[in-house]
């Protein structure tokens, strides 16, 4: 049976406000063999498949600094200490789009990189969702609203116009809900 590696050392290399870089020393159990791994310990984040009572899909553009492109997603962020998840997803809702919904239902959770992080995507859907008021952006985000219906999701996710994986595992929970 596969064990957990031991930890024969841990340190805190470099923080910033939304992750913590870590170098650790493990042992394996099998093996014996001693290895450096680097970690990323970040808060879990919210992903929200918004739905109008049209069965539109409230999605947004963003810039984002990991691949120098503007991406096609659902809303979505950090989950704040202190909060629930399904708090964080009608925040960032609110936020980053402006719409309100019904109270927002879980879909699912994944592990966004398992390999060198440590945190959760929680993916909830908010069906009703109107906008109520303007945006309320962070500092340094910029975003455009983008309606679409529903129906056209499978077409911009094979076409390659949404590419996020976690956008993508979203839509993946949504379709699952709807089977069972």
């Amino acid at each position: 049976m596969l064990k957990s590696w031991e930890t024969l050392k841990q340190k805190l290399i470099f923080e910033t406000p939304i992750f913590q870089l870590w170098r650790w020393v493990r042992r394996s159990p099998v093996s014996g063999i001693e290895g450096e791994f680097y970690t990323l310990d970040t808060p879990d984040w919210v992903n929200v498949i918004a739905l109008t009572p049209a069965d539109e899909v409230v999605l947004i553009n963003q810039f984002r600094h990991g691949t120098g492109e503007i991406t096609l997603e659902i809303p979505g962020g950090l989950v704040d200490p202190g909060e629930e998840p399904a708090e964080s997803a009608a925040r960032e809702l609110l936020e980053e789009t402006g719409f309100k919904g019904d109270a927002p239902n879980f879909l699912g959770t994944v592990t966004p990189n398992p390999a060198i992080q440590d945190n959760r995507c929680h993916t909830f859907l908010i069906r009703n969702a109107e906008e109520v008021q303007e945006k309320e952006l962070e500092q340094y985000e910029e975003i455009e609203v983008v309606i679409e219906p529903l129906e056209s999701m499978p077409e911009l996710i094979t076409s390659g116009k949404i590419h996020h994986a976690l956008v993508v595992a979203g839509f993946h929970y949504l379709q699952l809900s709807q089977m069972s």
